[in-house]
């Protein structure tokens, strides 16, 4: 299956089950590969023949950006859902949304979900 990737994409938003985290939010990095039949735009080179990236990336945002969530789990679900409802091109999307700034006593680069959601599933 023929892919589109989107990596690290930036937002700012204020996700996470302590009130400080709504309060003052953090930053949040999105990567997604959308998974499409990709041959029909090869040959048209048209743009309503594939999945236009940057509405993509609009529909994700505005869920990152949106609504506050208490999980990063129930911001990527949402951001799945809604990407596979407005572009029927998409058959599959993995979604990885990490949180660099994650509240825990370590050192880390973020931890993050990653869900796959497919087409009638």
């Amino acid at each position: 299956m023929d892919k589109i990737i989107m990596n690290n994409m930036a937002f700012f938003a204020r996700h996470g089950a302590w009130s400080h985290e709504k309060r003052i939010g953090q930053k949040f990095y999105a990567d997604a590969v959308l998974f499409l039949d990709l041959q029909p735009a090869g040959e048209s080179d048209n743009l309503s023949d594939t999945a236009d990236y940057g509405e993509v990336y609009a529909t994700i945002r505005q869920v990152i950006e949106g609504e506050s969530y208490n999980l990063i789990e129930a911001a990527a679900e949402t951001a799945c859902a809604d990407v596979l409802a407005a572009f029927p091109a998409v058959e599959t999307i993995t979604l990885t949304l990490k949180k660099p700034q994650a509240p825990v006593g370590g050192i880390m680069d973020y931890f993050a979900v990653e869900i796959t959601r497919k087409r009638g599933e």
